[in-house]
């Protein structure tokens, strides 16, 4: 009953401190936890639940072999963000403290763990994944003593040990009278491809901290070159307030010819630059990306969860890094990093409603890839480009050999050609198109025409494919793919003339004879030998929306109702947020409601809600969710639509359970839309 009474208060309390703004959410301890991450687009900072504790650092775009015959994998950084804290010789764990709370502070990315320490102490320290310096992270502590107590801080670097040939050290640099103590460890990645360089220092605010001094004694131990630590005592008396920060970054000779030195700047310049003055720009970038922001009257708990997930596509992405989004983000190593369709049909729309900056760098990431789909396009004798199913840095195929998605989920390709048309028709970026989205069209669509088998009937087949239902491999005419075929043959003969360029009339021609199959009632046949079984997640579906292949009402509605069922448990979320998306274009903001909340409610993770793949998986965060469900709030209840004319709101609808729908920030004008 104790353990009950405790949760049902951290629920309350949970609810009463989110009620202040709809920015908080909050957790006490509890039995099964699930860290929500901080995150610049560039690393990741997974907290535990355990003082001065990191799970795991990511590093964004970096990848080595996973072992000698495997496939890439994203890195595991060296983790800079752990610290071990003593009080009066007692080292500080998650026995012997009480009052623990964390609260993530979502406006300003800041994630906040508190407790008492028996009763010598209140410790307070907050982790934050620097927006304006992408490649470090800053730990700042504040130690309030209740006696006259004597601290030791150790700060630390923990290799993993799939790490090789590591060198772990410890320099003062100094210029004149400037002195710089660099605690430093540099390391190959498991296979050898990349050096990793990574520094750590402490940081005193109340003392000038450029002269040695003044600083507290500071002493090295180098356990092994695995593990490298830094450490300083002070006494304190009771009252007397004590801030101190801890702060690493990590760069890769995958940005950096010399990472090790350059890991040296990052941290030199935020040991030099003022708290306030660093903290404020970080909180200045986040609150430029909160200009585009979703807001819910009416239901707090929506509120919060519709945040949660345009928080991490937010820190999961960057506008200025050509970088596309994993599934997972940057908040673990799962599917390795790869990037899939998740970014161009899940979490692109999104982001192009809302932050056109990031959105450019998620087509960009595939228009510097384009080679490589070009390559992959001529090796399994077809024409164009040919984006492979899972992409790394490489842009090469990236998805284990034994996975036949790898070799023949294509409708990726389509994918990314209408993300491309889609950007263009939001911003209207003539030049980009030129340079970048038409080029990349073209060859798209010059695939799809190769790919396309012609039938005795003069209609064309795409044969022999694993559609967005992957329960189903190697089948003829499946209808998601044949239908993003079509749709990216159309978009590319519009972007020919929108260039001024001639189009293959081969495109118009495969386009308007491509076939989708129909059930003798008149419902859309999912593929050629379809006959009723278990999907893995929508895909027919898919032709209504996003596609506009099938749009009169009474297929959509037999669609939903055939499909909707079918719909196995186990399958990944979006599938839920494509049929609530058509139910509220239908004016069913019940139905739409209803699936909205199954989209994600099952997947949530306790303390804070972060979104597993599926209601039976337990692999947060999972990015790709959050897509989704963001696609309902603004596509579907905020009735907002892409077209040739850009951003148009068509007949938003509200569900009960709200007051009102604020969609903020939208479009390159930064409109509001507003349903009530």
């Amino acid at each position: 009953m104790k353990t009950k009474t405790a949760f049902l208060c951290m629920l309350f309390c949970f609810a009463l401190k989110a009620q202040e703004n709809g920015w908080i959410i909050s957790s006490g301890k509890v039995e099964k936890y699930t860290g929500i991450v901080t995150a610049n687009g560039r690393i990741g900072i997974l907290p535990e639940d355990k003082p001065f504790k990191t799970k795991s650092i990511i590093l964004n775009n970096v990848y080595d072999k996973e072992s000698p015959l495997g496939v890439s994998k994203i890195l595991l950084g060296m983790n800079f963000a752990n610290l071990d804290l003593e009080i009066d010789g007692e080292k500080i764990t998650e026995e012997n403290i009480s009052d623990f709370e964390q609260v993530l502070d979502m406006k300003t990315a800041a994630f906040t763990t508190s407790f008492s320490f028996k009763d010598k102490a209140k410790i307070t320290y907050t982790i934050y994944a620097l927006r304006n310096v992408q490649y470090s992270g800053y730990v700042d502590i504040k130690l309030i003593p209740t006696k006259s107590i004597s601290v030791k801080a150790t700060g630390k670097i923990s290799t993993p040990e799939e790490y090789v040939e590591p060198l772990s050290t410890f320099r003062v640099l100094q210029d004149l009278e400037t002195t710089m103590p660099i605690l430093q460890t540099v390391a190959k990645s498991r296979m050898g491809k990349h050096t990793v360089g990574i520094s750590a220092t402490f940081i005193w605010h109340a003392i000038n901290s450029t002269r040695e001094h003044q600083r507290p004694q500071l002493v090295h131990e180098k356990v092994s070159e695995y593990d490298n630590r830094l450490s300083f005592e002070k006494e304190l008396k009771k009252g007397e307030e004590f801030e101190f920060a801890w702060t690493g970054a990590e760069c890769s000779t995958q940005d950096f010819e010399d990472p090790q030195t350059e890991s040296e700047r990052f941290v030199i310049f935020n040991l030099l630059t003022p708290r306030e003055d660093l903290l404020d720009q970080h909180k200045k970038l986040w609150a430029d990306l909160w200009e585009g922001d979703i807001i819910i009257e009416g239901n707090l708990q929506d509120q919060l969860d519709v945040r949660l997930a345009l928080y991490h596509l937010y820190a999961f992405s960057r506008g200025d890094s050509n970088l596309s989004i994993a599934p997972m983000g940057l908040s673990s190593q799962n599917y390795n990093g790869h990037i899939f369709w998740d970014t161009e049909l899940w979490m692109f729309p999104p982001l192009l409603m809302l932050n056109q900056d990031i959105a450019r760098s998620l087509v960009n990431y595939r228009s510097d890839r384009l080679d490589k789909a070009k390559e992959k396009a001529i090796n399994f004798g077809y024409k164009g480009a040919m984006f492979p199913w899972e992409s790394d840095d490489t842009g090469e195929e990236a998805t284990p050999a034994w996975a036949l998605t790898g070799t023949f989920e294509h409708h990726i390709t389509a994918d990314v050609s209408i993300a491309f048309w889609n950007y263009y028709r939001v911003t209207k970026n003539l030049e980009w198109l030129r340079e970048k989205g038409y080029p990349l069209m073209k060859e798209v669509a010059d695939y799809w025409v190769s790919r396309a088998a012609k039938n005795e009937d003069g209609s064309y087949s795409i044969k022999n494919v694993v559609g967005a239902n992957e329960f189903a491999p190697n089948v003829d005419d499946n209808a998601f793919t044949n239908g993003s075929a079509i749709t990216a043959l159309e978009f590319a003969t519009l972007a020919a003339n929108k260039v001024g360029e001639k189009p293959n009339p081969e495109w118009v021609e495969v386009a308007s004879k491509i076939r989708i199959l129909k059930f003798p009632d008149g419902t859309t046949k999912e593929h050629a030998t379809y006959n009723g079984e278990r999907i893995k997640q929508a895909d027919v579906n898919l032709l209504t929306y996003p596609l506009d292949v099938v749009n009169d009402e009474t297929t959509v509605l037999k669609d939903l109702k055939y499909y909707e069922p079918k719909l196995a448990e186990e399958g990944p979320a979006m599938g839920q947020s494509v049929f609530a998306v058509i139910y509220a274009r239908l004016g069913n903001a019940k139905e739409a409601y209803r699936l909205f909340r199954r989209s994600y409610e099952p997947n949530k993770r306790p303390p804070f809600g972060a979104l597993a793949e599926a209601a039976t998986s337990d692999n947060p965060y999972f990015a790709t969710g959050a897509g989704g469900m963001l696609q309902v709030v603004l596509f579907g209840f905020g009735g907002l639509d892409i077209t040739d004319e850009g951003i148009v709101q068509k007949n938003p609808i509200l569900p009960k359970e709200w007051k009102s729908l604020t969609l903020k920030g939208v479009g390159p004008g930064r409109k509001t839309y507003k349903v009530e």
